[in-house]
């Protein structure tokens, strides 16, 4: 309880640091609007600074009081805090730079409604959405340091603040639908659309005004490039320093071109293709059960790597020479479990995603290796402890981690089948899932009976895919004359 306080408190601290920056950011701006005259500025413009001072810390409170109630990561995680923050003063920054030396219509509206969603999910990007619109339209409307304050500045600022909300919401709803890093600079032209709509609606009609509105849907097009240049130059940034896993950073680790991926290939190819077919079974899974598809099947790419260390030593790299039939079954238990391990090192020592790593150490959990277990057995007089011809754990975490456990144990089972109908697998697939049951491996990763029935099926329906019968060829030799 102590704990939760503390972590509370210094949530709060940050949340206020954070709001000190963006005015910080907001004298900044002050600072290169008016050059030397700043403190003149500021002295005759004091009542406007507080109020913007007080609005500021209205938003920030606010946004407080969503994550509180909504995400509680994002109070209770400093880097998380740290994130959303950056993003703001990196929006606002952006946005009074281009709007003091372009125009005010051509800043970058959409760049942070287009982080936010890839980085830190729909709820939160609608959110930081209306924050971002909020803030410019203060900055707007009780400064000048946009350049907006005249005759027209209040009508221009009202424009701005719709054009950037509806764009923001429309970025977000688009974004998840990009699979590709082409496809996120394309969006620039799906974003052009509602930015020239909304301007042109909002433009007067007036022959004397038919030029300047030309310019604003001129400046409107340069708002959805710049919103993407930004979104495209920044994003791996944000990827690299919060250790961010979008979509685009999941497939670049998948790839084969990856470091450790490319080393299993051709180091360990047996262990290669276990881990492609676990990774194929292992995203169908994750999508029948709602979990993220894209982070199971990378994570599973991985989950083996600690093998590198010693290749040969595992069945799947094996020709007909068995090293272990030289080795004392404890020898072989230690080299066979410390794959777990090993696999974590070298991820970490990639700097890989921490949640890899998590998988590499759980996905056998505390499991026996009954094969070495039974060897031993065989040359004892007396009873063994079971403890020491296992996994040391921990169990795992996460449903992607238990999805690996059974997918894992499930392919490598499946190779030694001798008849591989769906009935036979899907007895096999169902002793394993029971057996790590009875072992309580699932303890820790809240997952349930029917979320466990619904992989066992598509496990079964995955590895007779995978391993389905094929016809029998007919011996017959054809000659070069009978071809002809």
């Amino acid at each position: 309880m102590k704990n939760d306080k503390k972590a509370y408190t210094l949530g709060a601290f940050a949340y206020i640091f954070g709001t000190a920056v963006l005015f910080a950011i907001f004298l900044l701006m002050i600072a290169v609007n008016n050059g030397g005259g700043s403190s003149e500025y500021i002295k005759n413009n004091t009542s406007g600074i507080v109020l913007i001072c007080i609005s500021l810390c209205i938003v920030s409170g606010i946004t407080y009081c969503y994550f509180y109630f909504e995400n509680k990561k994002y109070i209770l995680r400093p880097g998380k805090i740290a994130e959303v923050f950056l993003l703001q003063a990196v929006a606002m920054l952006a946005s009074f730079l281009i709007g003091k030396y372009v125009n005010s219509s051509a800043r970058p509206m959409a760049f942070l409604p287009l982080m936010a969603v890839t980085l830190l999910g729909r709820r939160e990007a609608i959110f930081l959405n209306i924050v971002s619109a909020l803030q410019m339209f203060i900055l707007d409307n009780f400064s000048d340091v946009t350049g907006l304050m005249g005759t027209e500045g209040a009508s221009v600022s009202y424009n701005l603040l719709i054009v950037a909300f509806c764009t923001g919401m429309i970025a977000i709803f688009v974004m998840p639908r990009i699979k590709t890093r082409i496809g996120s600079v394309l969006i620039a032209f799906v974003l052009l659309i509602p930015i020239e709509v909304i301007t042109a609606l909002l433009g007067t009609v007036d022959a004397d005004q038919f030029e300047k509105m030309l310019n604003m849907l001129l400046y409107g097009a340069l708002s959805s490039f710049f919103s993407v240049l930004l979104y495209m130059f920044l994003l791996p940034v944000f990827e690299a320093v919060f250790s961010e896993l979008t979509i685009f950073r999941l497939r670049e680790l998948a790839s084969e071109q990856a470091k450790l991926i490319k080393r299993l290939k051709n180091n360990a190819p047996g262990t290669y293709h276990h881990s492609m077919t676990v990774a194929q079974i292992v995203e169908a899974c994750a999508q029948a059960i709602g979990e993220d598809s894209e982070l199971a099947r990378a994570a599973a790419y991985y989950h083996d790597v600690g093998k590198l260390k010693n290749p040969e030593m595992f069945s799947e790299n094996q020709t007909d020479y068995n090293v272990h039939n030289e080795l004392t079954p404890e020898l072989s238990v230690d080299i066979i479990r410390s794959h777990t391990r090993d696999g974590a090192s070298l991820i970490r020592k990639a700097h890989l995603p921490e949640f890899f790593a998590d998988i590499a150490v759980q996905h056998h959990g505390t499991m026996p290796i009954k094969y070495f277990y039974a060897k031993a057995l065989k040359m004892s007089d007396g009873e063994l402890n079971i403890e020491n011809y296992s996994y040391a754990g921990p169990t795992p975490e996460t449903k992607i981690a238990a999805i690996i456990m059974i997918a894992d144990a499930s392919e490598a089972a499946a190779r030694s089948l001798t008849s591989r109908t769906p009935e036979k697998v899907e007895e096999l697939v169902r002793n394993i899932i029971e057996e790590r049951l009875d072992l309580e491996q699932f303890d820790h990763c809240d997952i349930t009976m029917s979320e466990l029935t619904t992989i066992k099926l598509t496990v079964v329906s995955q590895l007779t895919g995978v391993y389905h019968s094929r016809v029998a060829y007919p011996k017959l030799k054809i000659s070069k004359k009978e071809h002809e």
